[in-house]
């Protein structure tokens, strides 16, 4: 399973943008003993089908002070990552009580969070780079030169693909020393993107599309339209699902044609959304929520988090979720 997923919430003139990134790497976290210091884990599972064991939800809602702006999270196997907006921080967790393990000093604006096996990989959306940072003892391995307003990111066994919100592109760099591959032209305003085992997918805030591209070379197979300011992406193993902010719904489309299955409520500007082996999480920024849904977009009730839920992630027996609170004093709600 992956997750990955992030959002652009557009005010003002429309010349700012925040990208935020809501790393659904909890489902690119292939979690292997074997990883090299610097080294990437290269595996023949499709990423998107990680951690997806399942446990019954508790009944109660731990909430977890972190930095400030709360942005994006990571899950590496044993800890969750989150990174702080308005801090210039990330902060490493324990699954098992949530106590901060470690906090980081990356500066800038750091939005996206990518685990590789081995490394997590930090997007500084001031910077336009990435950091990558050993997931073992943090220690800063690199800083690579990505394009304008990096929002989000995954990871495909051997490369990272960055989506750059103001370059409308996506650069994709290797795992193993950073070095630049290619970048690639989207469509406008992108923000979020998902692997499927075979195929990335990149969604177009600006233009009300997803874009699918091959994984081998980055070339556009085709664009297909969803709800109003899609924001979130994410692969439950047969289909993406689309969380659009400006129509306050998620948009189901098989992977293997694209075709739309169905389009279903999801709370109030939808940010984010993740699968979880069995349900789909989808946040719900404007109403301090998360909204659950079966994978038929059955409505199974909605979960109180913080003050504007941004990023969902999965840890194969829990569910966080970041909560924004207009760049201030944050927390993640951990269910």
């Amino acid at each position: 399973m992956k997750k990955n997923a992030s959002v652009r919430f557009a005010g003002g003139d429309g010349t700012r943008r925040w990208s935020v990134v809501i790393c659904l790497s909890a489902l690119l976290a292939i979690a292997s003993c074997a990883a090299q210091a610097q080294g990437v884990v290269r595996s023949t599972q499709n990423p998107e089908q990680l951690a997806l064991l399942h446990w019954e939800q508790a009944d109660t809602t731990v909430q977890i002070t972190v930095g400030n702006g709360a942005f994006g999270l990571a899950f590496d196997g044993d800890s969750m990552w989150i990174s702080n907006a308005s801090s210039g921080t990330v902060s490493r967790l324990s699954v098992s009580d949530g106590r901060t393990l470690a906090t980081l000093s990356v500066g800038g604006i750091p939005h996206g969070l990518v685990y590789d096996g081995a490394n997590v990989w930090v997007l500084s959306n001031q910077s336009q780079s990435v950091i990558k940072v050993r997931a073992r003892d943090l220690a800063i391995l690199g800083t690579f030169a990505v394009g304008s307003g990096p929002a989000n990111a995954a990871f495909d066994g051997a490369n990272i693909w960055v989506v750059n919100s103001i370059s409308n592109s996506v650069t994709e760099l290797r795992a193993s020393d950073g070095s630049l591959v290619t970048t690639f032209p989207v469509g406008p305003s992108p923000v979020s993107i998902a692997f499927d085992g075979t195929y990335m997918w990149v969604t177009n805030f600006a233009a009300n599309t997803v874009s699918k591209l091959s994984g081998f070379n980055g070339t556009t197979l085709a664009t297909f339209s969803v709800g109003k300011g899609p924001n979130g992406v994410a692969f439950d193993g047969t289909n993406i699902w689309v969380a659009n902010q400006n129509d306050n719904s998620v948009t189901k489309l098989q992977a293997s044609t694209g075709a739309l299955v169905g389009t279903f409520p999801a709370g109030s500007r939808p940010a984010s959304v993740d699968y979880d082996g069995q349900n789909i999480w989808v946040t719900d920024f404007g109403g301090n929520a998360v909204t659950k849904l079966t994978t038929d977009g059955v409505n199974q009730g909605t979960v109180a988090t913080g003050s504007g839920p941004i990023a969902v992630a999965f840890d194969g027996a829990s569910m966080w979720v970041a909560n924004f609170n207009n760049g201030g004093p944050s927390t993640v709600s951990k269910f």
